[in-house]
């Protein structure tokens, strides 16, 4: 394996060129009695020992459930092997994310997965009310403001610049879509992650090699050229089976996967001969794609990470090639941005997918595309784009009545937007108005974790993963894609919603520069490699 790895970080490892593995760690709720360490410590104790293992990866509370918390687990193994924690969102506010961060980095552990996370399933007492005051990209630019050394305000009115921290940041993309709505703003939510500072990227969990291959064709598209590590999760017939339904968002289990996981496990072994085995393709395929590291998961003894991990390693050397057209298990219809290479049964990187292009060119209407949507837009382009049309008399009128302090007149508008914004969207009176940012979709109504920056990975066929209405993010591509303009629907800097705002006028926080829009300084698309979307690559199917 070149240089022995304890002498890496994690970060050199991934990008030393030689393919690493990886293994996750779940923990539980509670605590077995007796004061007995727990059998998942048991595990990641006896990963952290072996050198196939090059890093442990433990998990922040996955499929929204409350468990022991990460950063204790990490103590428990800190000093052994190269930790990546998992921090998410739906828990704590920006204030606690930013102090778990710190408290992270004292203990040494910088590699960090930002994630939104689940939304909270099981808790005490009745429903848990989740978070979410920043998302996996707000979170990924607070991360790399910390890198870079935090500015903070002093009581003197001052700022002080902290420390820098050198994290590793990573990012999740769900290329596992049916559906053009929801995969094309994934791919654009990537973009915007590394744009915001994100090094390496780990894709969800899906059983399509051609889909994990995309992710690759889709950054070297973009120019963005980060690492992948390959995820993989030993499955079995009732995992399999809650894949299948969405039980656990962002797993993806198509039909005839389920039926081959269900004969197989109804066998006198349970499938775990089939499960293994598929496992260590998928590894074997990584490794062929060049992807710089597969990611077990899964697996609850550390003998049997070893075996499917030598079992990928005793693979030929282009088996990968059969093993990547064998394990391709889409849903019916499902969308691909890159045209299929016959030869490869994988993307071509010259070809994107000849409908999707020709759409483009089309502008379709669509069910979203209402008129109502219609009558909005225009009236955004004439009464709040900066500088044009009635933007500059607006915002005069508003600065005169402020100035004068003309506080009847200023609650008179108030009324009237938050009437006519609460019947046209359900407006929640949040006073940071994001809305010209997601096609007139409020995202604290229309999403349940309400995402400002992109569609987290939960939804499945277009569906939020609460399963009670359509994807924001998936509606707006829809909208967008009738004026051109979804490619460009996640250019921009990174949505930090103001709390300070909330319940005052958000018409006169646009004409006052006072919302997130008019903040200085906002991180995003200006601090990577361009301000705008990857543009489209000019392959033969574009000639």
């Amino acid at each position: 394996m070149g240089e022995p790895d304890r002498e890496l970080s994690f970060r050199e490892r991934i990008r030393s060129g030689t393919f690493r593995y990886g293994a996750e760690l779940v923990s539980s709720r509670g605590i077995p009695p007796g004061g007995e360490a727990p059998k998942w410590l048991e595990l990641g104790e006896a990963l952290a020992a072996d050198p196939r293992i090059s890093w442990i990866s433990i998990t922040d509370s996955p499929g929204g459930n409350p468990m022991m918390p990460a950063d204790w687990v990490a103590r428990r193994l800190h000093g052994r092997k190269e930790l990546v924690i998992h921090l998410s969102c739906k828990d704590m506010n920006r204030n606690g994310l930013e102090s778990a961060a710190w408290r992270y980095a004292a203990e040494g552990w910088t590699n960090i997965l930002p994630l939104t996370g689940d939304y909270p399933v099981v808790s005490f007492g009745g429903g848990a009310q989740p978070v979410f005051d920043l998302d996996s990209v707000s979170l990924i630019a607070l991360l790399r403001a910390m890198k870079e050394g935090l500015e903070v305000p002093r009581p003197n009115g001052k700022t002080e610049r902290l420390p820098p921290v050198d994290f590793s940041i990573g990012c999740a993309v769900s290329p596992f879509k049916r559906l053009e709505r929801e995969l094309m703003p994934q791919y654009f939510k990537l973009a915007r992650k590394i744009r915001c500072g994100a090094e390496w990227v780990i894709p969800q969990l899906g059983y399509d090699m051609r889909k994990f291959h995309e992710v690759r064709l889709f950054l070297d598209w973009a120019k963005l050229p980060v690492p992948i590590i390959g995820n993989v999760y030993v499955l079995n017939k009732t995992v399999a089976g809650l894949f299948h339904q969405n039980k656990i968002p962002g797993c993806v289990v198509s039909d005839r996967l389920l039926g081959l996981c269900e004969k197989y496990g109804a066998g006198p072994d349970r499938g775990r001969a089939f499960f293994a085995e598929l496992a260590a393709k998928q590894l074997a395929v990584f490794k062929g794609m060049g992807f710089a590291a597969g990611y077990l998961g899964g697996i609850h003894k550390a003998e049997s990470f070893f075996a499917i991990i030598d079992a990928a390693e005793k693979f030929g050397e282009n088996d990968w090639k059969d093993f990547a057209r064998e394990i391709q298990f889409p849903k019916p219809g499902e969308f691909y941005l890159f045209e299929q290479d016959p030869e490869t049964g994988l993307g071509n990187p010259s070809r994107l997918n000849a409908e999707y292009t020709a759409s483009l060119r089309r502008n379709p209407r669509t069910p979203e595309a209402t008129l109502g949507y219609r009558l909005v837009h225009k009236i955004h382009d004439l009464a709040f784009t900066p500088g044009k049309g009635l933007y500059p008399a607006l915002s005069g009128l508003y600065a005169r009545m402020e100035r004068k302090n003309d506080r009847l007149a200023l609650r008179a508008l108030q009324g009237i937007e938050r009437a006519s914004k609460e019947l046209a969207f359900g407006c929640q009176d949040c006073g940071d108005c994001s809305l010209p940012e997601t096609a007139y979709l409020c995202p604290r109504s229309s999403c349940s974790k309400c995402g400002r920056n992109g569609p987290c990975g939960g939804s499945s066929d277009g569906r939020c993963e609460l399963d009670d209405k359509d994807c924001l993010w998936a509606r707006a591509y829809e909208r967008l894609k009738f004026y051109g303009e979804s490619e460009h629907m996640l250019d921009g800097p990174v949505v930090f919603y103001n709390a300070d705002l909330k319940g005052t006028s958000a018409w006169a926080n646009t004409f006052l520069k006072r919302d997130h829009i008019a903040r200085p300084g906002r991180p995003g698309a200006a601090a990577g490699p361009g301000d705008s979307s990857p543009k489209l690559p000019q392959g033969e199917n574009q000639k």
